[in-house]
């Protein structure tokens, strides 16, 4: 058995003027490139100040397994600790099934602004992705 590792997998990280940080994120999300997310992340989430925002650009993630999601998780974890907003932007419906399959699409459950909304208001929250909200699962008695 011959193991092929995907080497189209990227990130790319981008800042813009207001210290915000995205994240675009291209092919597999799994065993053999989670921990190279979690990196980048944790890479953004230590600068000093940490960015109001980090985005994850999930346009091009073509899959995300367990390990994808648990980079995730700690991403999120992270970035909460060092008071950062994180925004998984332009999710696929794959992506936001495995959020509502794990019961986690709570911790990533407000819709991601689009990156044109970085700084309106209340930053954005009203974009395009709002119809990928999913609803808060109900409290078990």
């Amino acid at each position: 058995m011959t193991t092929h590792y995907d080497d189209s997998f990227g990130l790319t990280t981008t800042w813009d003027d207001n210290g915000n940080a995205r994240i675009r994120i291209t092919g597999d999300l799994d065993w053999d490139t989670a921990a190279e997310l979690t990196r980048t992340a944790a890479d953004c989430l230590r600068t000093e100040p940490a960015p109001r925002r980090l985005r994850l650009d999930c346009e091009h993630l073509t899959l995300c397994d367990s390990l994808g999601l648990a980079s995730l998780l700690m991403i999120h974890r992270h970035a909460t600790e060092v008071g950062t907003r994180l925004h998984l932007t332009n999710r696929p419906a794959a992506l936001q099934r495995l959020f509502e399959t794990t019961g986690t699409s709570h911790v990533f459950g407000d819709a991601a602004p689009d990156a044109h909304d970085t700084d309106r208001g209340n930053g954005g929250e009203q974009g395009h992705a709002a119809a990928a909200r999913a609803p808060r699962p109900p409290a078990q008695p």
